[in-house]
C-alpha cells in the first residue's frame, strides 16, 4: 500500500504484486515503468484525510510534503503557485493529461480528479457520476463548513458566543439529520463506496468537537464505525497526527495565521 513517512518527503512504496514464475525471453515486452508517485501538499486536517484515504484506499504512489498551517506555511510563494487560495490540500501530479505536470487545488476537484484518473470510487457513467457528485458538493457546501465553524466558536474563539456557537451546532444537527436519513437504506452514501464517502468521513468523526451526539443517528454511527474499519481509511486519518502536538489553537500569534487574514497585495 501506498505509504509514507511523517515529516520528510518520501517516495511511497507500490502495493506489491503477487510473485509468479515467468520466462524473460527476447520477444517479451519490456515492462512499464512505474509510475512517478503525486505530489501531495498537506496537513492533518479533515480536508487533507480526503487525499491521503484515497491515495491509500486506491494504492497510488506519493510524496508528502507537510504545509503546517499553524506556521503560516501556507502563504509560502511557491505554496501559492499551487494553491493560490492558500489553503490545503493540494496535488502535483507529474503525469498529467497529455503526460504534462498539472496541479490542482480544493479537495473536491482533487477527488474527482483522482477518481478520473485512476477509474476507481467514482462512476464512470453519468447518472452514478452526478449521485456521487451531489453528495461530494453537499459536503464541500455544507458538511464542512458548518462543522467548521462550529470547531472555531466552540473550541478556539476567545470569547463565548453563545448565538454563533447555537447557530452553526443547529445547523449540523440537521445536516447530520439528512446523511441519518440518507443511510437508512445504504451502506454508503451514494450506494456504493466512493469520494463522497471519503470527503465526509474526517468531518463526521469530530461529531464531539461539533456539539452532537452521535447516538441520535444510528445510521450515520454504522456509516462512521463502517467507514473507520476500512484499513486504508484508517491509515489516511493517521497519517501526521503528531504533527501537530504542540500548537495551541488559542495562543494569538496561531490565531493571527489562521482566522486573521485579510487579502494579500501583489
Amino acid at each position: 500500500m501506498a505509504r509514507v513517512k511523517v515529516g520528510q518527503k518520501v517516495k511511497s512504496k507500490p502495493a506489491k504484486a503477487k510473485a509468479k514464475a515467468k520466462i524473460t525471453t527476447k520477444s517479451s515486452k519490456p515492462a512499464k515503468k512505474a509510475a512517478k508517485p503525486i505530489d501531495l501538499y498537506y496537513w492533518p486536517t479533515p480536508n487533507g484525510f480526503k487525499i491521503t484515504i484515497f491515495l491509500e484506499e486506491a494504492k497510488v504512489p506519493y510524496n508528502l510534503h507537510p504545509v503546517n498551517i499553524s506556521k503560516g506555511e501556507q502563504f509560502n510563494p511557491d505554496f501559492l503557485k499551487i494553491a493560490p487560495n492558500n489553503r490545503m490540500p493540494a496535488i502535483v501530479d507529474p503525469a498529467g493529461p497529455g503526460g504534462k505536470p498539472i496541479s490542482i487545488f480544493e479537495s473536491g476537484a482533487i477527488l474527482q480528479y483522482l477518481g478520473r484518473k485512476t477509474g476507481k470510487f467514482y462512476p464512470s457513467d453519468e447518472r452514478g457520476r452526478v449521485e456521487v457528485d451531489q453528495w461530494l458538493f453537499w459536503q464541500m457546501g455544507g458538511v464542512g463548513p458548518m462543522a467548521g465553524q462550529v470547531h472555531h466558536f466552540k473550541n478556539y474563539s476567545a470569547e463565548t458566543l453563545t448565538y454563533a456557537i447555537d447557530r452553526y451546532v443547529n445547523e449540523v444537527n440537521r445536516l447530520y439529520g439528512v446523511m441519518n436519513k440518507r443511510l437508512a437504506d445504504r451502506d454508503y452514501i451514494a450506494g456504493k463506496y466512493s469520494i463522497a464517502d471519503m470527503a465526509l468521513v474526517g468531518w463526521v468523526n469530530g461529531w464531539e468537537r461539533q456539539g452532537q451526539d452521535i447516538n441520535e443517528f444510528p445510521h450515520l454511527k454504522a456509516w462512521l464505525a463502517r467507514m473507520k474499519a476500512r484499513p486504508a481509511v484508517k491509515r489516511g486519518m493517521e497519517l501526521g497526527l503528531e504533527m501537530r502536538q504542540g500548537y495551541d489553537m488559542k495562543d494569538p500569534k496561531v490565531q493571527a495565521v489562521l482566522f486573521g487574514q485579510r487579502a494579500r497585495a501583489g
